[in-house]
């Protein structure tokens, strides 16, 4: 797979950034997330997310460890707001602050001169991220169809283009693959449920990158026979990342059937990180 890092800096227009602040930051954050922000080390980062008490994902977000207990979240930009006020709802009297910066920006690639830098942690190979001023990212390249290409052939899903807010459960968007969830920290919002997938293997649709001979559609269904089986999210030419119910694609392929984006063959890929079966990679 060809490193990130290969690509020119990228100022990410879409990110945003929230700090989260003061002394009950950490033991906020960890109470709230999928991830373990209690063993998140200073300098380090973690993909996380926020979900509803139903286990859906409301909001994904990489969490970077700042000195002084400071915390940086690189968010969708769409969302950032609702997120900041979702967390100060649940914030009671905790001695926490959480404050949009306006003033940083996200950089995907090694960008020099950055605040902070990090390698992704869904998938360290991928490349870098940064945290710059919002005065440094206006002199990167702002074109970042080149990394988007290269998300979607690792099969790295985007907040807005692939997970959405409240229409997929983690184990969908593959956080369990992903360094998204620890399974070995205490209680956070939809706890229950991500646990109940994860041990009695419920996860049938997941995000997977497909392949077609033909460019492919944003919001074309999925299907087999006529029978649906998922839809295309973000795209990229010919590739694309698709939710797909993997086991009626496995029957379909078993019986024959090809499988269709709209109207174009389509074959799912099985990523590198992927521990998952896919039928017909």
């Amino acid at each position: 797979m060809t490193r990130q890092s290969a690509i020119d800096p990228v100022h990410l227009a879409g990110r945003a950034v929230i700090e989260v602040s003061r002394s009950e930051a950490r033991a906020f954050l960890h109470s709230l997330v999928t991830n373990d922000v209690a063993a998140l080390g200073e300098g380090d980062a973690q993909w996380a997310g926020l979900l509803t008490p139903q286990g859906k994902i409301l909001f994904d977000f990489f969490i970077l460890a700042r000195p002084g207990g400071i915390f940086w979240l690189d968010v969708s930009a769409a969302a950032s707001g609702d997120l900041a006020r979702r967390m100060e709802m649940y914030k009671l009297r905790r001695d926490v602050d959480i404050t949009p910066r306006p003033d940083l920006a996200v950089a995907a690639g090694e960008a020099q001169g950055a605040i902070a830098a990090f390698a992704d942690p869904r998938l360290p190979a991928f490349g870098a991220r940064a945290v710059l001023t919002a005065q440094q990212a206006a002199k990167l390249q702002a074109d970042a169809s080149a990394y988007h290409a290269a998300r979607i052939a690792a099969g790295l899903p985007d907040s807005d283009a692939d997970i959405g807010s409240g229409r997929l459960f983690p184990h969908e968007a593959n956080f369990d693959q992903l360094n998204g969830v620890s399974f070995t920290k205490g209680c956070y919002i939809g706890q229950e449920v991500v646990s109940r997938m994860q041990h009695r293997g419920l996860a049938r649709n997941r995000l997977v990158p497909v392949i077609a001979d033909a460019p492919l559609e944003t919001g074309a269904p999925v299907t087999a026979g006529e029978k649906p089986l998922g839809e295309v999210f973000s795209t990229a030419a010919n590739r694309a990342i698709a939710l797909v119910r993997l086991d009626r694609a496995a029957s379909a392929i078993e019986a024959g059937i090809p499988l269709l984006a709209g109207d174009r063959p389509l074959r799912l890929v099985r990523p590198s990180w992927a521990s998952f079966g896919v039928p017909g990679a």
